[in-house]
């Protein structure tokens, strides 16, 4: 199939891009390489994919350029659409709302008028366990309300996944929302707590734990991400027949839109997670306990039943065998940071694209 995947050039994206080539799809990537943080990675991403798989085409477009968006999809006419470019980051958004309206609302209308125009088989996008916000039962079921976000990411989730039905109800797009919970592993963004984290206990610096470190979060590897993904793309949803208008269903709907959680479903508190980057790292970490901050959400769980009745998969690495993967990679690409005893030497793929 010809599938479009935008945000090509970032964490989740990249790592789907390989899957897709590698199962012989013919990928065509979009990514605007923006500077929310250092754009080599993401070159870095792109050269580890085209040498694991193929070289694919990769428009270097902003979401929020209608004319290129519509061009991009008039030129290429993709069979499928996985959105998972985005202006990502909680705490970001208290310093830049901005960027959050332009690149989550109007960039993802710029990919719904695509798919409108150019009608698509599937689309496949990105939301975010933050929808669930000041929700306090856990797990979390698609079934649950989310009218009370925590911060305007997470608002723009919740949005888009408002503004897929209504052009799956308007147009008949097949549109299926993806509920990340916590995606870590190697290739991560570094604003992300794993390489934060990893960076500052093999420099002898403090990691900040807010909440006193009584945060818990259900960590998902990116290979479960990436697994649930593939699986998805050619099961669209339908209009559920059985949707009821007086007691809606909030996970699916009379229009072909559907909900999933995609999570581990196994919360881990923040020291408990640090403890085990320290005895992946051989190190101890330096903890300094601060308060809650504004925005962050206590606790995240994920229900993911509904994606194993429809996949028959449901993630399954463990954060213990996740983190050493990750720390794997860490030191690959940040070899400078790794202790003498734990540098790696041999040739790998991963060595040619490091960072130092």
């Amino acid at each position: 199939m010809k599938i479009l995947v935008t945000g090509a050039a970032g964490f989740i994206g990249a790592h789907c891009t390989l899957r897709l080539l590698q199962d012989g799809h013919d990928v065509i990537g979009l990514d605007n390489f923006n500077d929310y943080y250092d754009p080599t990675l993401k070159e870095d991403r792109v050269r580890w994919v085209s040498t694991q798989a193929r070289p694919f085409a990769l428009y270097r477009l902003d979401l929020n350029d209608a004319a290129g968006v519509a061009e991009l999809f008039a030129c290429e006419q993709p069979e499928v659409v996985i959105h998972l470019a985005a202006q990502a980051g909680v705490r970001y958004s208290l310093e830049n709302p901005r960027a959050y309206i332009d690149s989550n609302l109007c960039g993802f209308l710029n990919i719904l008028e695509g798919c409108r125009r150019h009608p698509v088989q599937h689309l496949l996008y990105a939301s975010s366990s933050s929808v669930y916000g000041a929700n306090q039962h856990t797990p979390y079921r698609v079934q649950d309300a989310v009218d009370h976000p925590l911060s305007l990411y997470a608002a723009t989730k919740k949005a888009n996944e408002a503004m897929a039905h209504s052009y799956s109800h308007l147009f008949g797009i097949a549109a299926t929302g993806l509920r990340f919970f916590t995606v870590y592993g190697p290739w991560g963004r570094p604003d992300m707590s794993p390489i934060q984290f990893a960076r500052a206990i093999a420099e002898g610096r403090p990691i900040q734990l807010f909440n006193h470190g009584r945060h818990q979060r259900d960590f998902t590897y990116i290979d479960d991400i990436v697994e649930s993904l593939v699986r998805l793309v050619p099961l669209a949803p339908r209009a559920n027949p059985d949707w009821d208008r007086e007691q809606p269903d909030p996970a699916s709907s009379h229009a072909p839109w559907r909900l999933f959680n995609i999570g581990g479903q196994r919360p881990v508190e923040l020291t408990d997670y640090v403890a085990l980057l320290e005895k992946h790292l051989q190190r101890k970490a330096e903890i300094e306990l601060l308060p809650l901050q504004p925005g962050d959400v206590l606790a995240t769980c994920a229900d993911a039943s509904s994606l194993e009745q429809v996949t028959g998969f449901t993630p399954r690495i463990s954060l213990d065998e996740g983190l050493g993967r990750f720390i794997a990679w860490f030191h690959q690409y940040y070899p400078h940071l790794a202790r003498d005893d734990m540098r790696v030497t041999g040739p790998t793929p991963e060595h040619q694209w490091r960072a130092v």
